[in-house]
């Protein structure tokens, strides 16, 4: 959290701002424990040999580095920025974009309760221990109302327009899952057997031309639209069996 004052703990990933560059290194800030400082090493810059440190780091730049050494009793902390991969790195800066948003969200949500006495830092407590952050606070309102917030001791006005703004601020993430099947009919009502075949009322189909069809669904779940589209494929082919039309399928990536 934010401006909380306390050492990182060794292998923790932390935002680092470049204040000043030494030929051995640099001196760094970290704004998440209330710009603590820390140093990085000229050896914890790059995994290749470094000439000119300033080839690889700016003053005022902002890095992910990961916290290797923690001195609790000097209060010192060495930083590396050569050892954080690209998805740490990723999974940090969403991380903090995260943190951010929740943060919006709830500013958002008490300025609707203009009535709203509750202390503010304690606010963020009691959901930070319920839900983890506050984020995720307003996603899980989103997707099952005030039933997601039974748990919380805050004001019930407050619990209402946390809903309200969770569902208008966050939506469901929905999957498409494909497949590209073929039918043949060698009736004389061919067209009328396919159209049968294809009909399902949740799945869509785009002609791709004779005798190929595009087969798509949408879901909040990976899982079930994977479970449902295997299903109407079982259908199509057993409907297709008893209308005496070849029909075959292959899955389509997204």
């Amino acid at each position: 959290m934010i401006g909380i004052v306390e050492l990182p703990d060794e292998n923790e990933l932390v935002i680092a701002v470049i204040k000043k560059i030494m030929p051995y290194g640099a001196f760094c800030v970290l704004p998440e424990y209330n710009n603590l400082e820390a140093f990085l090493h000229v050896s914890e810059v790059a995994s290749r040999w470094i000439k000119n440190i300033h080839e690889f780091i700016s003053e005022g730049q902002r890095h992910v580095m990961k916290v290797y050494r923690v001195d609790r009793t000097k209060g010192q902390v060495d930083i590396s920025l050569k050892r954080v991969s690209e998805e740490e790195k990723k999974a940090k800066l969403e991380l903090i974009r995260t943190e951010k948003r929740g943060e919006m969200l709830l500013e958002q949500a008490m300025k609707s309760v203009p009535s709203l006495k509750a202390d503010p830092v304690k606010l963020r407590e009691t959901i930070e221990a319920e839900f983890g952050d506050i984020y995720s606070c307003f996603k899980e309102a989103s997707f099952s109302g005030e039933k997601a917030l039974e748990k919380l001791d805050i004001p019930k006005e407050l619990k209402a327009k946390i809903v309200e703004v969770g569902k208008k601020s966050i939506k469901k993430p929905t999957v498409e899952v494909k497949a590209i099947v073929s039918i043949t009919s060698y009736n004389p009502d061919g067209v009328g057997d396919i159209r049968k075949i294809l009909e399902h009322e949740d799945v869509a189909t785009h002609y791709l031309g004779a005798p190929r069809y595009q087969i798509s669904l949408i879901s909040s779940d990976y899982k079930k639209a994977e479970k449902r589209l295997l299903s109407v494929l079982e259908e199509m082919e057993k409907q297709a069996s008893k209308s005496d039309c070849d029909f075959k399928y292959e899955r389509e990536d997204n």
